[in-house]
């Protein structure tokens, strides 16, 4: 059987013109552990080393309940301060829009400020891409999407994104905007692949939207299976691995990459040489019968 398509060098970030790596690496456990710059330093090179220049951050991350929150933007913001030169090889991505201890908070006012504060903390004049993190039910679009705006408008972000986003929610928050959105960031990997058949892909495929894949690895349940089913999905990946000489996470990866609308896998290892060791996705060469047999796994049934 003939193989698919590999996935290309680079993406562009939806319509933007952004050119983004088909991998991005992500920071939600960076300021972890007492990491200082210097360690953190070493991390960004090890992306960027391995042609991965989509960066991913969040103002919430490093919050733990009670502190810590922008804690890893503002250890990112240390690293583009003391080394400028980094700021120019990366398309920098962060999130905002939860508040603690409130869960959500997209009313105009707040929004504002959070975008202010990320640019602040990253110690940057505009972000590439700006994120809702997480849907504000009780805002209403036309307001997020005016701040939205006016955040392009007055360039302090390049392009617009959502994480976690219902395709409904994607739709209404669209009609109100006057810049299109670049991407969308739901939750997918070989262990939550209802992307798959909810619409979240078809109309990331539709509208031209860029999906970023969190938790690639689901969790990290993918290294260590706890059930059968998770068990006969990483069977099939080690299998498929062990022909390409790649390791069972990065044929996750690969397994997502093939996907038609693009989908670009967030690693979230915080160790460089796993980190390095992602960017082998991009020589594997999938079948439609290998990609299909993770899918049968994950589905824990034959395809209908």
């Amino acid at each position: 059987m003939s193989a698919l398509a590999p996935p290309p060098a680079s993406r562009t970030l939806g319509a933007s013109g952004i050119a983004i790596s088909p991998l991005a690496w992500g920071m939600w456990r960076l300021a972890e552990n007492g990491r200082g710059a210097g360690d953190a330093a070493r991390l960004v090179h090890a992306a960027l080393d391995a042609g991965i220049t989509l960066l991913d951050t969040a103002d919430i991350y490093g919050f733990d309940g009670t502190r810590g929150f922008g804690d890893a933007e503002a250890l990112l913001g240390e690293v583009l301060a003391s080394q400028p030169g980094l700021r120019g090889r990366m398309v920098l991505a962060t999130k905002g829009g939860i508040r603690p201890p409130l869960p959500y908070d997209q009313s105009p006012g707040y929004l504002r400020s959070a975008i202010e504060a990320s640019l602040r903390r990253l110690r940057t004049d505009t972000i590439d891409l700006y994120q809702i993190h997480r849907p504000d039910i009780l805002a209403h679009p036309q307001e997020v999407a005016r701040v939205l705006d006016d955040a392009v408008a007055s360039g302090k972000v390049r392009a617009l994104g959502v994480s976690n986003f219902s395709p409904s929610q994607i739709e209404a928050l669209g009609h109100f905007l006057g810049h299109e959105l670049a991407a969308t960031q739901p939750e997918i990997s070989p262990l939550r692949i209802d992307c798959f058949a909810n619409g979240e892909l078809d109309q990331a495929l539709r509208l031209g939207l860029t999906p970023l894949a969190w938790s690639p690895l689901g969790g990290g349940r993918l290294l260590a299976p706890a059930d059968g089913r998770e068990q006969a999905v990483a069977d099939v990946l080690d299998r498929v691995a062990g022909e390409h000489g790649v390791s069972r996470s990065v044929a996750a990866y690969g397994w997502l990459m093939v996907h038609p609308a693009g989908i670009v896998p967030i690693v979230g290892s915080q160790d460089a040489g796993r980190i390095a060791e992602a960017a082998q996705a991009l020589g594997m060469r999938w079948t439609r019968q290998d990609w299909y047999a993770v899918l049968a796994a994950a589905r824990g049934a034959p395809l209908p």
